[in-house]
């Protein structure tokens, strides 16, 4: 299952995918995007930055290249908000007691995102300072999201922000914790497909 997870144009193909899907992700941000002072603008497209950062990471191996840095923030911002994404939805239809057909492509694909990041944590180069940076990043932004009131707009729960921005910073740490766990691993298949 590794060497067809790490063959290059499997690795090629979720390049493109995660390229199209962060893509789609600023795009379904736009609204919000346009009503966000531009001091803010870098943090409120969680998940498409998330997404972002894993592209990059694929479009430097597959050149040959590695940065522990944007590793790292991958691998702890895609477990983050793509586990963030399938909690609020869940919470959604606790709340409203339904979910449009966009929440439920929300939860598959966002499940898809925590999933693929640990799936190519055995490729990554990351210390323990590229861990620090993210866990900065991702604390940073919980304080921009829920100090200044810039988190992710979904409707019904908003009335619930407290307690999610509770909830978020928890999150991160486990995902700061995960991100270590996952990334520390000593593994032979880093050199699969080279």
């Amino acid at each position: 299952m590794y060497r067809l997870l790490f063959h290059r144009y499997s690795m090629l193909i979720l390049f493109i995918i995660n390229l199209i899907g962060t893509i789609y992700g600023y795009i379904w941000y736009g609204w919000q995007l346009e009503i966000t002072p531009a001091i803010f603008l870098p943090f409120v497209p969680d998940s498409p930055t998330a997404s972002l950062f894993f592209t990059i990471f694929l479009g430097l191996y597959l050149i040959g290249r590695q940065n522990g840095y944007i590793e790292a923030l991958a691998v702890v911002s895609l477990f983050k908000y793509g586990i963030w994404a399938v909690v609020m939805n869940l919470l959604t239809i606790a709340v409203a007691g339904s979910l449009s057909w966009q929440g439920y492509m929300l939860i598959a694909s966002h499940l898809g995102m925590a999933i693929q990041g640990l799936l190519y944590a055995p490729l990554y180069r990351v210390k323990l300072r590229h861990i620090a940076v993210a866990a900065i990043v991702v604390l940073h932004n919980d304080i921009i999201d829920y100090v200044f009131d810039m988190m992710p707009i979904y409707g019904n729960l908003m009335d619930y922000s407290d307690n999610i921005g509770y909830f978020t910073f928890w999150l991160s740490i486990v995902s700061i914790l995960v991100g270590y766990i996952a990334t520390q691993r000593k593994s032979s298949l880093r050199n699969l497909n080279k």
